[in-house]
């Protein structure tokens, strides 16, 4: 992505969400590599306290690497790899 204002700005308080729908956490800044022009990473707070429960701590925040972005639009979409920080009995529990 290359780097224009606008969009960056349009970014910060977007809702991000896994691609199976499970809501992650807000934008809250933006990681720019400025001599590519890139938006390398999303920071995100207001996170989803269930998927995060024993990774993050209080009211901190995680960053996103760009790369896992799917799709921008009124929300922002990634790949489930964030829902693979439960540890697989967990998952289980949450089918069941």
């Amino acid at each position: 992505m290359n780097v224009d204002s606008q969009e960056i700005t349009a970014l910060v308080g977007r809702e991000v969400y896994s691609n199976n729908g499970v809501f992650v956490g807000e934008v809250e800044d933006v990681r720019l590599d400025l001599g590519a022009e890139q938006v390398t990473g999303l920071a995100l707070s207001g996170l989803n306290e269930e998927l995060f429960q024993g990774n993050v701590e209080g009211d901190k925040g995680v960053m996103v690497p760009y790369r896992w972005v799917r799709a921008v639009g009124d929300v922002i979409l990634i790949n489930d790899i964030i829902e693979r920080l439960r540890g697989p009995e967990e998952a289980e529990e949450t089918l069941a």
